[in-house]
C-alpha cells in the first residue's frame, strides 16, 4: 500500500512524457525568413516563406518571396501523406512557376532531439525544363522557433545555401 503514491507519480509522468512526444511531431504551420547564397549568378539576398496545413486537413498550401534578390517567387498546394514508411513524411506538391515536385520530412530524434531532416526533389516543366534537389538539416530550439541550413542544386551543381529561422503558428 505504501508503493502505491510512487507508482501512481511514475505512471503519470510517462504517460504526460508519452503524450509530449507524440504531439511533438514535424510542424507544418510555420513562417520563416532566409538569406540565401547563390553560387550561380551571384545573386545573395534574403527571402521570405510560409507554408501551413489547410483546417485539419491534409492539404499544403506553401509561397516563398524574395525581399532584395531575383528569384521566382511562387505559391505551392499539395498534400501531405503522414509517416509513409519509416517516420517519414511526404507532401506531392504543385507550383504557380510551373514546377511539381515531392518534399519528404522526417524527425531525427534518435540521433539529436530535435534535429529534423528534409528532401525535396522538384522539376520544372514547360522550356526551361530543369531538376532540382535540396538537402536540409534543421534543429528545432524548442516548440516555436527551428534553425535550418540547406543545399540546393539543379542538374548537379550546387548552386545555393541557405540559413531560415522559422517560427512554428
Amino acid at each position: 500500500m505504501k508503493h502505491i503514491l510512487p507508482i501512481l507519480t511514475l505512471t503519470t509522468l510517462a504517460a504526460a512524457a508519452s503524450a509530449q512526444s507524440a504531439a511533438a511531431g514535424l510542424s507544418y504551420n510555420r513562417a520563416g525568413f532566409s538569406y540565401n547564397t547563390d553560387s550561380g549568378a551571384g545573386d545573395n539576398g534574403y527571402s521570405v516563406s510560409v507554408e501551413a496545413l489547410v483546417g485539419s486537413s491534409n492539404v499544403w498550401v506553401g509561397g516563398e518571396a524574395g525581399i532584395n534578390a531575383e528569384g521566382a517567387d511562387s505559391v505551392s498546394v499539395g498534400y501531405l501523406f503522414k509517416n509513409v514508411i519509416g517516420g517519414i513524411d511526404a507532401t506531392v506538391a504543385v507550383s504557380s512557376n510551373d514546377t511539381y515536385g515531392v518534399i519528404l520530412r522526417r524527425s531525427l530524434n534518435e540521433i539529436v532531439a530535435g534535429l529534423e531532416g528534409r528532401f525535396v526533389f522538384a522539376q520544372e516543366t514547360g522550356s526551361a525544363r530543369n531538376d532540382s534537389f535540396v538537402y536540409e538539416l534543421a534543429y528545432n530550439v524548442n516548440s516555436k522557433y527551428q534553425v535550418a541550413v540547406s543545399i540546393a542544386d539543379a542538374n548537379g551543381v550546387a548552386e545555393e545555401t541557405s540559413v531560415t529561422v522559422r517560427y512554428n503558428f
